[in-house]
């Protein structure tokens, strides 16, 4: 090699390293603005792992997540200073939004037998929530498998539920080990003979998707007849490629909140604020490997032997990417019965300039030309000028697009749904827009409408104007239901 090119090579090396290192101090700088780490910043409730998830049983699963709650009630609820003992704070016992006031707990992982009463199972589902969320975001669809007769698993996934803390000791294997489990007990509580499906939302239909590819691989797990996915993480943005470089300076304890990528009050009973480096970081390595699998699988035309997938996402997604949903997986799917539902934004919103020019052409820049292997269903405006909206479907192999009214509409104040909103009804007592009073879950975020002056609520107002419930949730739950067997 020249020796021009070795001093340039030397050179290239060395900006490369002043440039990191100018980053992470940069990093630093920025992350000692913040407020300081509370306990549940700190405290890490101890969980099992893969390797002893693959060895654990359900009622061995429930036996650690106790410990791991109790941990939280000891070092973090019981130990709480008095500037933290305030109603705002999820974690402070006399909080109307502490999780143990409930009914029950959504946090927690739960059963729901079929008609209640532990009777014989049609089927049954394993529910996969999402990254920093509960258990809770899939109850309702849970309770519509239970009424449909069929045993409901869900999962609350290691890291979560307890302290955003958990999440920074936590892996995707671990998540990906917890999900063989929960399809271990599915397959006990429905019997021999009867189906298994995976309903998984945002982060849990990513594991949801991976885990049927590794069933296609392995015939030693349970296989699902049918997977129905929520918002699914199955791409992110490219920055989740680097996040883990924002922590390294964590490895100090000065400088541990650099271990977050966020440090915000912790005010939803069910759903954590704070966002840890390593959270974002794992997302990331479960969908590359997801993607690789899906790639590697249609090489060698295995992807037949998935189940059809059922996806319900919105075209607009600040969480997650639409278009890796259309690229990185349908495209890749043989024909075999899966379907993709998009929700449109609302066209009759009449925001006119204030839309993004992106924005009003996502649709028409999504779905790849000519016919797919899949089914394409568009939720949209029956015309640019009406709220009722309708059903725009084109089967598998065809170009041509059937419509149908769906006998829903959009509310005038909506311009589009949300990653979050997806898998909640309007009715929800904490997201839904029109909460049921029944369903008091200490505060209604949904209903808020936030005006006023700034600097008087406890958290950011972009905490609360995010829609956060689905006006089209009756749809989803039909579409749902197609796949289920008739009530008993």
């Amino acid at each position: 090699m020249p020796a021009w090119i070795r001093r340039l090579a030397r050179r290239l090396a060395l900006g490369a390293a002043m440039l990191v290192v100018a980053l992470l101090v940069l990093r630093i700088w920025d992350s000692q603005r913040g407020p300081p780490l509370s306990p549940w910043h700190l405290v890490v409730p101890e969980e099992l792992g893969a390797k002893a998830l693959d060895a654990a049983d359900w009622p061995g699963y429930l036996a650690a997540e106790d410990e791991a709650f109790a941990t939280v009630r000891r070092k973090v609820t019981e130990a709480l200073e008095p500037q933290d003992q305030i109603p705002a704070n999820r974690y402070f016992a006399g909080s109307p939004l502490h999780p143990a006031h409930f009914a029950q707990d959504w946090n927690r992982s739960f059963v729901l037998e079929p008609g209640g009463d532990g009777g014989e199972a049609r089927g049954a589902v394993v529910l996969l929530h999402g990254l920093t969320d509960a258990p809770f975001s899939l109850r309702h669809i849970g309770a519509r498998y239970r009424d449909r007769g069929w045993a409901v698993i869900g999962l609350r996934l290691p890291g979560h539920g307890t302290v955003p803390a958990a999440l920074t000791d936590v892996t995707w294997e671990d998540w990906q080990a917890a999900t063989r489990l929960a399809m271990r007990e599915a397959r006990r509580r429905a019997g021999p003979g009867r189906p298994l499906h995976i309903v998984g939302f945002s982060n849990g239909g990513a594991l949801a998707m991976k885990y049927a590819l590794d069933a296609a691989e392995d015939p030693g797990l349970p296989r699902a007849e049918r997977l129905v996915l929520v918002s699914p993480m199955v791409g992110i943005t490219a920055f989740a490629r680097f996040v883990g470089l924002a922590a390294l300076p964590a490895y100090f304890p000065r400088f541990a909140k650099t271990a977050w990528l966020g440090i915000v009050p912790e005010f939803i009973p069910f759903k954590y604020n704070s966002f840890p480096v390593n959270g974002a970081w794992q997302s990331h390595r479960l969908t590359a490997a997801l993607q690789a699998q899906v790639l590697r699988q249609a090489a060698d035309g295995r992807l037949a032997q998935l189940p059809p997938i059922l996806t319900f996402q919105s075209v607009v997604d600040f969480t997650v990417s639409t278009r890796a949903v259309v690229t990185a997986l349908y495209d890749q799917l043989p024909a075999k019965g899966s379907e993709l539902v998009l929700f449109d934004i609302n066209r009759n919103a009449r925001l006119g300039p204030l839309l993004t020019p992106a924005t009003t052409a996502a649709l028409d820049r999504l779905l790849p030309p000519g016919a797919r292997a899949y089914r394409t269903t568009i939720i949209a405006n029956a015309g640019p000028d009406q709220a009722e909206a309708v059903e725009r479907v084109t089967e598998a192999g065809s170009t041509a697009e059937r419509v149908r009214p769906i006998g829903l509409a959009w509310p005038r104040d909506i311009f589009s749904l949300s990653h979050v909103a997806l898998p909640f009804p309007v009715s929800d007592g904490l997201y839904g827009l029109d909460p049921d009073p029944a369903d008091d879950l200490g505060v209604r975020l949904g209903a808020l409408a936030v005006r006023g002056e700034r600097g008087v609520l406890t958290v950011s107002p972009e905490a609360v104007t995010r829609l956060s419930s689905n006006p089209f949730f009756p749809y989803l739950l039909a579409r749902i239901d197609e796949g289920l067997a008739p009530a008993r």
